[in-house]
């Protein structure tokens, strides 16, 4: 079972309205639930901007090969070519 621990926080009028109008709207069940989704959905981003820093960091250190780049090229061919282009619906407003 996980246990919550509690954050007691402080926030202006203007943001509690804007969540308590979320909250009405049925965005979320509650003010907690609001506050944690967004954390979350912060740590989430944040997470992934380290993540890509990092991975841009290791190929610069390590940069694919032409062979490797040669090889990416041909399995992205090779899967445009297997999606079923033809069977997808026209959107007419798109143009």
């Amino acid at each position: 079972m996980t246990t919550m621990g509690q954050f007691v926080t402080r926030i202006d009028d203007d943001l509690a309205r804007a969540i308590d109008q979320l909250v009405e709207e049925g965005v979320f069940e509650s003010r907690s639930e609001a506050v944690r989704t967004s954390l979350i959905a912060t740590l989430d981003a944040h997470r992934r901007i380290k993540l890509g820093r990092e991975t841009n960091e290791g190929y610069r250190r390590v940069p694919e090969t032409d062979e490797e780049l040669r090889l990416a090229e041909a399995v992205a061919a090779l899967m445009i070519t297997a999606e079923p282009w033809d069977d997808a619906p026209i959107d007419d407003a798109a143009g």
